[in-house]
């Protein structure tokens, strides 16, 4: 397991676009997000616990952060969303249908106030 640097650096060139945009939007939300890993993940980390992962698998992109409530927060904003699927703890989609920035700002966001709870 690397960093989230080595990760995006060793993606395909037609992925790395959509996570990149990812992490860089949770850096923003959370500029104090270093990099660390989580359930053997390269991800940001927030006061010590993991915020957000972002990963390749074989048939999608996986978002993971870390907490069933941040998908439920903004699952109703996914409901229209071509090519999304949703499960406890992961958001999963497709490069050419990538995950809207306000859904993404809103997952960080409801991540970062759970750890801060």
């Amino acid at each position: 397991m690397g960093t989230v640097d080595d990760l995006l650096e060793e993606l395909d060139r037609a992925d790395r676009p959509s996570i990149e945009r990812i992490y860089a939007i949770a850096r923003e939300e959370v500029p104090e997000s270093e990099q660390g890993s989580g359930y053997g993940m390269p991800a940001l980390v927030y006061r010590g616990k993991p915020l957000v992962s972002v990963m390749r698998a074989k048939k999608h992109i996986g978002v993971y952060p870390f907490s069933p409530a941040a998908v439920t927060a903004v699952a109703g904003a996914l409901a229209d969303h071509p090519g999304i699927g949703l499960e406890k703890g992961t958001i999963r989609f497709q490069p050419e249908h990538p995950l809207p920035d306000e859904v993404v700002r809103a997952m960080v966001v409801a991540r970062k106030e759970e750890i801060d709870g």
